[in-house]
């Protein structure tokens, strides 16, 4: 296993997990990496570790830039199992480490190991020498998790953020101009909407600091390494996180007997008419984490459900709670269904948009049984004056 150098004397020695297909309920259809760092100072410092099933490639890579023994720092910074799950083979191959992280990660290792650590305990702002580089540290709490910091480095101009900016992507290719932006763009886009998007006010006050420093090479811990797109990048994060979303809609929906997909495809024929773009998810097709990707470039999200037992399909019912965790923001909703008695699953996705806080500039629309073409006609003109709207 080879180590890539990606600055004079700074080594990726990350892992790639070609097989990934699920993390914690997102998809990941292009796998990913877990992505560590090697600094060789007067000290040398590993940033950051890998998922516990790939502690062996970390450490090839790792020999094939340093003998691990001469290692005299290791950089934690943030404590999730798919970055720290090899902490423990780490330290027991590396005994002379010492751990450089911030107060509540210190508790979140000892808690998730069970284990007492002498910790270098550094707070936002401090700073480590260790030569003729400089290592500085900024707390950046709830991106995504409250221990969450990113380590800096003034004299190469370069970020190491943990999880912001990355991506679920396994390849050769370790940069983003490898790649190309429009696949790195689209999954550092799904990245955020299923990872981030909770946290817009936590990314803009992060933004704000990241933008007073010189930086040429961000370094996530999932992923491409970004040096060819960074302003793109941090300008499509500024945007997300203000939740800004170009004019299209979205429309989702299930079906049980083609009452609602005739409904969700009169709809997008009236957007359509008023020269907005559409993109239709069927939620039988399409996995609710990458429909949240949809979500987030949407400025109106339409959802529909038929009734099922006096309440909306399952499957609708595990997309807005999905959302809900989520919590997009700025965003038209409109909820429409179809029912033969009952009619409470479209008012259940009704009831479910406003209390995510959306616009609502339209009534639901709940049709008996299968509509007629006069039906559907109605439905096409809603869509026409919702289009006006977007």
């Amino acid at each position: 296993m080879k180590s890539v150098e990606i600055k004079d004397g700074i080594h990726w020695v990350g892992a790639i997990d070609w097989d990934l297909r699920y993390f914690h309920g997102y998809v990941t259809p292009r796998g990913s990496t877990y992505n560590a760092y090697i600094i060789k100072d007067e000290k040398t410092v590993l940033v950051d570790m890998v998922k516990h099933y790939k502690a062996e490639e970390l450490f090839a890579r790792v020999k094939d830039v340093v003998d691990p023994s001469r290692i005299d720092y290791l950089v934690v910074n943030h404590i999730e199992p798919d970055h720290s799950g090899s902490f423990l083979k780490v330290l027991e191959a590396m005994p002379q480490l010492k751990i450089v992280t911030s107060p509540k990660a210190k508790k979140g290792l000892e808690r998730y190991y069970k284990k007492e650590l002498d910790c270098v305990l550094v707070n936002s702002g401090d700073e480590l020498n260790i030569g003729k580089r400089t290592l500085k540290f900024v707390h950046t709490p709830m991106i995504h998790w409250p221990d969450n910091m990113v380590t800096y480095i003034p004299e190469e101009k370069l970020l190491l953020p943990n999880d912001a900016f990355g991506q679920h992507i396994a390849s050769a290719e370790r940069f983003d101009d490898e790649i190309g932006w429009d696949i790195a763009i689209e999954e550092a886009g799904s990245y955020y909407a299923n990872i981030v998007y909770p946290y817009g006010d936590q990314v803009n006050k992060a933004l704000d600091i990241i933008g007073q420093l010189p930086i040429e090479m961000i370094a996530p811990s999932h992923g491409l390494i970004w040096r060819s797109y960074i302003p793109q990048l941090i300008t499509a994060y500024r945007q997300w996180a203000n939740h800004e979303a170009p004019r299209k809609a979205l429309i989702i929906y299930d079906t049980m007997w083609g009452s609602t997909q005739k409904m969700a495809l009169s709809l997008q024929d009236g957007l359509e008419s008023a020269g907005v773009p559409v993109t239709v998810r069927s939620l039988q097709t399409s996995h609710i984490s990458q429909i949240v990707r949809d979500v987030l470039h949407s400025r109106a999200v339409l959802i529909g459900s038929p009734t099922l037992n006096n309440g909306m399909l399952p499957s609708v019912g595990a997309l807005l709670t999905y959302l809900k965790g989520l919590r997009p923001k700025k965003k038209l909703g409109f909820a429409f269904g179809s029912y033969g008695w009952g009619g409470q699953g479209a008012k259940e996705v009704a009831a479910a948009i406003k209390e995510m806080g959306w616009e609502t500039p339209q009534e639901l629309i709940n049709l008996v049984y299968n509509p007629d073409e006069s039906e559907l006609e109605a439905v096409r003109a809603a869509a026409k004056k919702l289009g006006a709207m977007i």
